[in-house]
């Protein structure tokens, strides 16, 4: 939570997590499938329950947070979920419906079917980001025109994707006019670097993911764009 804190204090009003589940169901704001890195000990999350997870430090000294205390402790921020286990569909749909959250979650994941099975169990639309298979099938038809309607079919607002991939890239001015025209946002993932921050937005990108948030919050500052309040 002190990380999430902090980028809240900068006057960011967009925070990025993952989302993994306890055994006994718990999700929790947490990026890894274990302890081990991050903690030193611990083993793989989902054969924990959440008593032996509160147990763990994050760098010796940091508690690891359920994603219901994130979503209600920083109650103005809007979230950028990914969900990374099955199980965290059900439990972050759940989440979102006891706080009336819609408007403040965007989901996503790797997996369009998890994050396809999160928002079939809500009762009323939220934000998502197409997951692998969605993103590749825009990327690679969006030059016949199929962005729209690939959107429409895989219910989702935006895509979140690298600047390259690999010797392709992603990242081009007819890319995002041609996303741009389906109605679609492009959020690039993970850009640290000042210089390609300033390419990127000038280059008419609507989001950046980065490590880096005191960077990133000089720069908007500087372009007029901060704080950044929804």
């Amino acid at each position: 939570m002190t990380a999430f804190r902090a980028a809240a204090a900068l006057g960011f009003g967009y925070l990025e997590t993952d989302v993994r589940t306890t055994r006994d169901g718990v999700l929790l704001a947490f990026h890894d499938a274990g302890l081990d890195r991050v903690a030193g000990t611990g083993g793989p999350l989902n054969k924990l329950s959440l008593r032996e997870v509160r147990q763990a430090r994050v760098g010796g000294t940091e508690e690891i947070p359920t994603f219901e205390e994130l979503l209600t402790q920083l109650p103005h921020e809007r979230l950028n979920v990914d969900i990374k286990d099955a199980a965290g569909s059900a439990e972050l749909a759940r989440l979102v419906e006891k706080h009336a959250a819609h408007d403040r979650v965007l989901v996503t994941s790797f997996s369009d079917r998890r994050r396809l099975a999160a928002l079939r169990r809500l009762s009323r639309p939220a934000a998502s980001s197409a997951g692998s298979l969605f993103t590749a099938l825009t990327v690679l038809l969006a030059p016949f025109g199929a962005a729209g309607l690939l959107a429409r079919l895989g219910r989702y607002q935006c895509l979140q994707v690298p600047e390259r991939q690999g010797p392709l890239r992603i990242i081009t001015p007819a890319f995002l006019r041609r996303c741009h025209r389906a109605g679609l946002q492009i959020h690039v993932w993970t850009v640290n670097d000042p210089a390609d921050m300033e390419r990127l937005l000038d280059l008419g990108v609507d989001g950046l993911v980065s490590d880096r948030s005191d960077l990133l919050a000089g720069i908007l500052s500087s372009r007029g764009a901060w704080p950044q309040r929804p």
